[in-house]
């Protein structure tokens, strides 16, 4: 093989690895530090079975890999002979069983946060409370510095390094320690032609311990959105719970992707696949470590926290909910997380239940607690309120949940970008979230559950990339997560949202939390000087939101005056109309932050509304 032209930089290469055989498990390995993950047990040189479909897939599977491999990351490593081959990745891939059933099964009974599953004699109210976050956080390495470290792979895994010569070389059999980790029992998987892509380590590098206090006025200039001017006014975006802006970081990740990387993923056998391929799943890798997922295969890409939604009630929700069974919600709900449940509802026989909220706009436990009994399925719940910004105690409410033997999804929309989210402390079954709403591009989210419960749910689209083998009889799925990313994914805004969510931990989601509550605090006290205003939502924790009503002003005509003023804000229902009418409101006009907001941002609406009421302004 001749060397480019223009040969691919080091940080960009195609990494693989080949299907797992049955005693390996589904799940790939994680990325080692200083070792570029390469191609997968392959023989020396490339060989043609015979050209049924699968076997044609994996050959051209293999030649790719003999053709790009990754360049050595680590150059301290020594170079050895490569171990042979296993017997199973060696031999000649048999014709799928054209069976229709998933790859593994997941256990019914939903795990209770970070406790033991109980055995089947032990009482659901015997469940041992949940330790603290305090006493999570000290025993949990997630928490220690270097908090992002790269995991250790689970086995010893052969290597081969290209340079895009002639002669690849090789590094030797690598014996990594063995990560501690339940394993379910699986039923043998059929040989996949699909190459699954493990993470380029450079494009996922341990990411720096977070900054210290924000300057929202120095963080301003990371968003090029933020020096316009509308209607001869400078922008004041408070609109963050409907969309947050996009740093620069991200707009330039963007940039570079469609420059130099744009392709199709996980099927082409040339250099920009291969660029593409390890972009989009550095991506994912970003998104485990930001949730603090057990693993990659837990995490799908989906257009946002409605689609992510609307996904688990047509898969898991279609196969375990049927008549007498119950949902159960809160008052809270943005539409995305009331109407799926209600189709399903319709279409199954089972009830839906609302726990209700009271005149701050806390969930009532004593209330919610009572709606949960043996009937109850599912519970849906918002981590943050967007209309009210009331925080739920959702850890609290999916424990309870989990001793009634429900399934819980949480819908982190609006609490991503705020607080820190660990879907092992919180012990969720589902967690959704939107990338627009962690300053990443529209049409970007993702699901997070434990790869086991998905395998164990059905495809509820289907195309290309989530198959293993097709006939006009039958069809064998793809593991998750590929089983749930059918066609051609939104592959830049995933590779964006992966950006969005590095830059938001170098930030530091803790000194986000601490600097957007001053905010709330300041803001909460300058709005009371407005006259007639009365804010919506007093919980006794809450996110930044602030939403309030004027007595004899009409909230779509406050929210076009303060348009003129050059400060965007949101007057109307927020797609949350239930909540609204709790407290006797069609709408709201809502000002919402980030931490590119500042306290002169406040004062600019406060002293907007006081010379709308005639109040006086500064």
């Amino acid at each position: 093989m001749s060397t480019p032209d223009r040969p691919l930089p080091a940080e960009l290469s195609l990494v693989s690895v080949g299907p797992a055989s049955a005693t390996q498990g589904a799940s790939p390995p994680a990325a080692s530090p200083g070792v570029g993950m390469a191609a997968t047990r392959v023989p020396s040189g490339p060989t043609l079975p015979d050209p049924d479909p699968a076997s044609l897939t994996l050959a051209i599977s293999r030649y790719a890999n003999e053709l790009f491999s990754a360049p050595p990351i680590d150059p301290t490593v020594s170079s050895g002979p490569t171990s042979a081959p296993s017997a199973t990745t060696a031999r000649e891939p048999a014709a799928p069983p054209m069976v229709d059933a998933p790859v593994a099964q997941a256990p019914t009974a939903p795990r209770a946060a970070n406790v033991p599953a109980a055995s089947p004699q032990s009482a659901p109210t015997e469940s041992p409370a949940p330790p603290s976050r305090r006493e999570y956080e000290g025993s949990n390495p997630f928490f220690a510095e270097p908090r992002f470290d790269n995991a250790a792979l689970d086995a010893p895994l052969d290597f081969r390094i290209g340079l895009f010569d002639d002669e690849p070389r090789e590094l030797g059999r690598v014996d990594a320690p063995q990560r501690a980790r339940a394993v379910p029992a699986q039923p043998e998987a059929p040989a996949s032609p699909y190459v699954a892509h493990e993470i380029n380590p450079i494009l996922a590098l341990e990411l720096p311990a977070s900054g210290g206090p924000i300057d929202g006025h120095a963080l301003k200039r990371e968003f090029p959105i933020l020096s316009e001017r509308v209607h001869g006014k400078q922008l004041v975006w408070l609109d963050n719970a409907a969309t947050t802006q996009k740093p620069r970081t991200v707009i330039e990740r963007l940039k570079t992707y469609y420059e130099r990387e744009n392709s199709n993923i996980h099927r082409a056998a040339h250099a920009l696949a291969a660029r593409a391929t390890d972009a989009y799943e550095a991506a994912r890798e970003s998104v485990r470590r930001f949730v603090n997922a057990t693993s990659v295969r837990d995490v799908v890409f989906v257009r946002g926290t409605t689609e992510g939604i609307n996904l688990v009630a047509q898969s898991w929700g279609r196969r375990n909910v049927s008549a007498g069974d119950e949902i159960v919600l809160t008052h809270l709900e943005h539409h995305a997380n009331i109407v799926p449940w209600q189709m399903l509802c319709a279409e199954t026989g089972a009830k839906l239940r609302v726990a209700p909220v009271d005149d701050r706009g806390d969930i009532i436990l004593e209330a919610y607690e009572k709606l949960l009994n043996d009937r109850t399925k599912l519970v849906a719940l918002p981590q943050v309120s967007n209309a009210l910004g009331t925080v739920t105690p959702a850890r609290e409410m999916i424990a309870m949940a989990h001793r009634r033997g429900a399934m819980v999804l949480l819908d982190g929309a609006q609490s991503v970008s705020h607080m820190r989210q660990d879907v092992q402390w919180l012990g969720c079954d589902f967690f959704v979230f939107s990338g627009h709403k962690v300053f990443a591009p529209t049409g970007i989210g993702a699901v997070v559950a434990r790869a086991e419960l998905l395998d164990s749910m059905p495809p509820w689209q289907g195309g290309g990339n989530m198959i293993v083998d097709v006939t006009f009889e039958k069809t064998v799925f793809q593991p998750a997560p590929a089983r749930f990313e059918a066609g051609t994914g939104n592959i830049a805004d995933a590779v964006g949202l992966g950006a969005a969510l590095d830059w938001l931990t170098r930030l530091g989601i803790e000194n986000v939390e601490r600097y957007e509550h001053g905010l709330l605090e300041y803001g909460t006290q300058r709005l009371l000087e407005v006259p007639g205003l009365r804010i919506i939502g007093c919980a006794r924790e809450k996110a930044g939101v602030l939403s309030f009503v004027i007595e004899g002003q009409s909230t779509h005509e406050l929210s076009t005056y303060l348009d003129k003023q050059g400060i965007a804000v949101r007057g109307g229902h927020h797609c949350a109309q239930p909540i609204l009418r709790r407290f006797g409101l069609e709408s709201t006009v809502r000002a919402s932050l980030a931490p590119y907001n500042t306290r002169e941002d406040l004062d600019a609406l406060v002293d907007a509304l006081l010379r709308r009421t005639g109040g006086g302004g500064w």
